[in-house]
C-alpha cells in the first residue's frame, strides 16, 4: 500500500511538473517578444523622456549629417507605431505588465517633449519632406493606443500634437498615403481635417491596385515589402476610422480588408521552414517591419482561412529570433544598427539612418493581443512552408 501511495505521488508530481513546463513553453514565445520589444524601445523612450534623444541617438547613415535632422522623429514615430497596441493593454502586476507600465510612463513624457517647442528634443516637423512620413507613423501609433497614449495626454499636449502634425501639410510631394494617414488621425481625434487630401490618397491607391492582394507603390509594381511597411496597414487603419465615422461603406471596407488578408496569406507562405524569408527590394534594414501586414491581421483576428494563429506565432517568432539574435544587431549602448540580420551597413540606402530602423517595431503588433489569446496559448504548430517541405498535407494556393 505504501508503495502504491509513493507511486501515485510521483505520478502526480511529474504530471504537475509537465503541466507547468507545458504552460511555460506556451508563455516563452510571448515573453521573448516582450523582452525584445522592451530592449528596442527603452533607449529611445528613456532618452526622449529626459529631453536627451538628440544628444544620445547615434546617427549611422551613408550621409550622417544629412540624415541627422530627420533621425529623431523617425526613431520615435516608428517605434510608437509598432509598440502602441502592446502599451494599450496597460499596466498590471505581472512582469510583462510592469514593463508596459514603465514604457508607458516614458512614452507619455516623450510625446510631450517631441511636440513641445520649448523642449530640447522638439522634433523636426517642417524641414521637407521626410517628417511627413514619420509624423504619419506617429499619428497611426496614437490611434493604435487610444486609451493608454492619446487618451492619457493632457489637453495641452494633445493640442501640441495636432499643431505639430499640421505643419506637415506644407509639403508638396507624392507621398499621398502619409498625408491621408495624418488627415484620418485628425478626423479620429476630432480636429479639423482635409477631406480632399484623404480622399485623393485613397483614390490613387485604388488606381494603383495590381490584383491578388498587392498594390503598386505608385503606378508601377516593385518587388519589395512596402505593402507591409506602409500601404496595406495604413489603408486598413484609415478605413477603420472612416467606418467609425460612417464615411465608408461596408463593401469598401471589406474590399480593403480582404486584400490585406490575402497579402498576409502570401507573407505567411514566404516564411521558409528555418524562419527566413526572401531579402528582396528596398529598405530591408527595417527588419521585422517586412511582416507588419501579417502581424496586423493576427492582431485583428483576421488571419486567412486555414492559417491558424499558432502557426503565425511560430513563424513570426522564428523570423524575429533569426534577426534580433544576429551579432551586431544592437550596438554596445543598445541602439539598433543598420542591417537585415546583423550589422550590414551596405543594406542601408541613402535615406536610411539609425532612426529609420525602428520601423522593425511594427512587426510586434501581435503583442497587442491578450496573453490569454489563442495566438499565444495554442500549442506550437508548423507553418505552411514547414508542412510543405516535410511531406505533410498543406493547402494549395490560388490567386484571389
Amino acid at each position: 500500500m505504501k508503495k502504491i501511495c509513493v507511486l501515485l505521488c510521483l505520478i502526480l508530481f511529474f504530471e504537475g511538473t509537465y503541466a507547468r513546463k507545458k504552460q511555460e513553453v506556451k508563455q516563452d514565445d510571448r515573453m521573448w517578444w516582450c523582452e525584445t520589444a522592451y530592449k528596442i524601445a527603452y533607449p529611445v523612450l528613456d532618452a526622449l523622456s529626459k529631453g536627451e534623444l538628440k544628444q544620445r541617438l547615434p546617427i549611422e547613415a551613408v550621409s550622417p549629417e544629412q540624415r541627422r535632422k530627420y533621425a529623431h522623429l523617425e526613431a520615435f514615430g516608428r517605434l510608437i507605431c509598432g509598440i502602441a497596441p502592446w502599451l494599450e493593454l496597460g499596466t498590471d502586476e505581472t512582469r510583462e505588465g510592469q514593463m508596459r507600465g514603465e514604457l508607458l510612463t516614458l512614452a507619455k513624457k516623450a510625446i510631450r517633449n517631441a511636440v513641445d517647442p520649448q523642449s530640447p528634443d522638439y522634433m523636426n516637423f517642417t524641414i521637407p519632406s521626410q517628417p511627413l512620413v514619420d509624423a504619419a507613423f506617429l499619428a497611426q501609433g496614437l490611434m493604435r493606443a487610444p486609451t493608454q497614449l492619446w487618451g492619457a495626454l493632457d489637453k495641452e499636449t494633445q493640442e501640441m500634437v495636432i499643431a505639430a502634425l499640421s505643419k506637415t501639410r506644407s509639403f508638396q510631394n507624392n507621398w499621398l498615403l502619409f498625408s491621408g494617414m495624418i488627415e484620418s488621425f485628425f478626423l479620429w481625434a476630432g480636429a479639423p481635417w482635409d477631406a480632399m487630401r484623404l480622399d485623393y490618397s485613397l483614390v490613387k491607391h485604388e488606381d494603383w491596385y495590381k490584383g491578388d492582394g498587392v498594390y503598386g507603390d505608385g503606378p508601377d509594381f516593385h518587388w519589395d515589402y512596402y505593402n507591409s511597411f506602409v500601404i496595406q496597414p495604413m489603408l486598413v487603419d484609415i478605413h477603420e476610422v472612416l467606418m467609425s465615422k460612417k464615411r465608408c461603406s461596408v463593401k469598401t471596407y471589406d474590399k480593403i480588408m480582404n486584400r490585406a488578408v490575402r497579402y498576409a496569406q502570401i507573407q505567411e507562405r514566404f516564411i521558409a521552414p528555418d524562419g527566413t524569408f526572401p531579402p528582396i527590394g528596398r529598405s530591408l534594414a527595417y527588419r521585422t517591419g517586412c511582416m507588419q501586414t501579417l502581424a496586423l491581421m493576427a492582431l485583428k483576428h483576421r488571419l486567412p482561412q486555414g492559417v491558424s494563429p499558432a502557426q503565425v506565432r511560430c513563424a513570426l517568432t522564428a523570423v524575429a529570433k533569426n534577426m534580433f539574435s544576429a551579432a551586431g544587431t544592437f550596438d554596445e549602448q543598445g541602439w539598433l544598427q543598420i542591417g537585415f540580420a546583423g550589422h550590414q551597413p551596405e543594406t542601408g540606402e541613402g535615406y536610411i539612418c539609425t532612426g529609420s530602423l525602428y520601423l522593425c517595431s511594427v512587426g510586434f503588433l501581435q503583442l497587442g493581443l491578450s496573453p490569454e489569446d489563442e495566438f499565444w496559448k495554442a500549442p506550437a504548430t508548423k507553418w505552411t512552408s514547414q508542412k510543405a517541405w516535410s511531406g505533410d498535407s498543406f493547402p494549395i494556393d490560388h490567386a484571389h
